[in-house]
């Protein structure tokens, strides 16, 4: 089977997904043709050799309907050979496109693609594209007569049942956003960015939803934000300690990777960066359904023959404190490998461009650090989870 490589990876730099944010004034498909463009800029590829464009992106109505992979290929100047296509894996989107490009050059379908992926938050809110579906409706009520949850609440579950207390979670928020501070202040996420061109000629380049300053202390005087008295009658442990603060925030974003088979990029001149080395995808309990990330990491490692203290960096997405914290818990993983230049709580959470972003700054982390493999995880809505191991290459 032949080999998939990352030749490079690049994200923009998050905008506030709500009206006002630095991004908010930008169409989602220009903000994907742009980090395209701005991916091949970097590299002496001749677009025409794309044989696919695979992007995640969560809420396909609106502005991100027919298509966005297309409607950006075409917008960013790429040949009307060039095919694209839009996934929607929930929060791992673009994960599952990243997978879904490595498996196919790996199967001999695909010589060089590129798996992207966008969320405009603040221009399509979340849950815009799920109105009519009711995930506690007729077809589900046999199954889950009690009904299902949404994250939160999700979340406030595996907090109560993991014991991890509010000073907890608060706290290993303020390491996101500590870590992101000191990423981007070293200069260390600055290959990985690019910029992006607004409506106003100016470049944005900042990532908007780190705050610098956060301390724990602060963190701790915000309130609860899922607590009612519904939730608190039917699960009684839930102690309500999910805040704005201890979750990922509403961002704007995308990223892109370009993915090709080894041997067209030796052909092609191009120095590869890594290499695919496993994948998985499970299914979890909907009701805790961000607890996918245990499985998914004992289900991809075991595939890899690798275990839990091979793997030199781990992504684990923040979508709310609990989830990394309680895949520590279970996996034994060692927490300054986790996240170490931050994660989704500092950087933000742009649901469909999230899992190449993860993946851009997993493989920025292995090359700075001098890592072997890297490992992302993340959990996803309905309960589900992605999982991937890469190994660097060295030139």
């Amino acid at each position: 089977m032949r080999s998939a490589v990352i030749v490079d990876a690049v994200r923009t730099a998050s905008g506030k997904g709500k009206p006002g944010g630095a991004l908010s004034g930008v169409h989602p498909v220009d903000l994907l043709q742009q980090t395209l463009r701005g991916l091949l800029d970097r590299n002496d590829l001749d677009p025409a050799l794309i044989d696919d464009v695979i992007a995640g992106c969560v809420s396909q109505t609106g502005e991100q309907a027919l298509n966005i992979a297309r409607t950006a290929l075409l917008a960013a100047g790429l040949p009307e050979s060039v095919p694209g296509t839009s996934v929607d894996r929930q929060c791992g989107s673009s994960q599952q496109a990243a997978h879904f490009a490595a498996q196919g050059i790996m199967a001999g379908a695909y010589d060089v693609a590129i798996a992207c992926g966008v969320e405009s938050m603040s221009r399509i809110p979340m849950g815009a594209s799920s109105q009519g579906q009711d995930p506690n409706g007729a077809p589900l009520a046999g199954r889950y007569p009690e009904g299902l949850v949404g994250q939160g609440i999700s979340a406030e579950l595996i907090a109560a049942d993991w014991k991890l207390s509010r000073a907890d979670l608060d706290e290993f928020s303020a390491r996101s956003h500590g870590l992101a501070a000191a990423a981007v202040a070293s200069g260390l996420l600055d290959n990985e960015t690019v910029p992006i061109t607004l409506p106003d000629g100016s470049l944005h380049t900042v990532n908007e939803t780190l705050r610098a300053s956060t301390t724990a202390e602060g963190l701790g005087g915000l309130r609860a934000s899922f607590e009612s008295e519904e939730f608190s009658a039917r699960f009684p442990q839930i102690q309500w300690s999910i805040t704005a603060g201890n979750s990922s925030p509403l961002t704007d974003a995308a990223s892109a990777v370009l993915i090709m088979s080894e041997d067209k990029a030796v052909e092609l001149g191009l120095t590869p960066r890594a290499r695919f080395h496993s994948f998985a995808v499970t299914g979890s309990d909907p009701l805790y359904m961000l607890t996918g990330v245990i499985p998914a990491t004992e289900k991809v490692l075991k595939r890899a023959g690798l275990t839990i203290d091979e793997i030199d960096t781990f992504e684990i997405n923040e979508a709310f404190a609990p989830v990394p914290l309680c895949w520590l818990a279970e996996t034994g993983a060692a927490p300054d490998r986790l996240n170490p230049a931050g994660g989704a709580i500092a950087l933000g959470h742009a649901l469909g461009a999230s899992g190449t972003r993860l993946l851009t700054t997993m493989l920025t982390n292995l090359e700075a650090s001098g890592g072997r493999y890297g490992l992302q995880t993340m959990c996803e809505g309905g309960g589900m989870a992605n999982a991937t191991i890469i190994e660097r290459l060295t030139a």
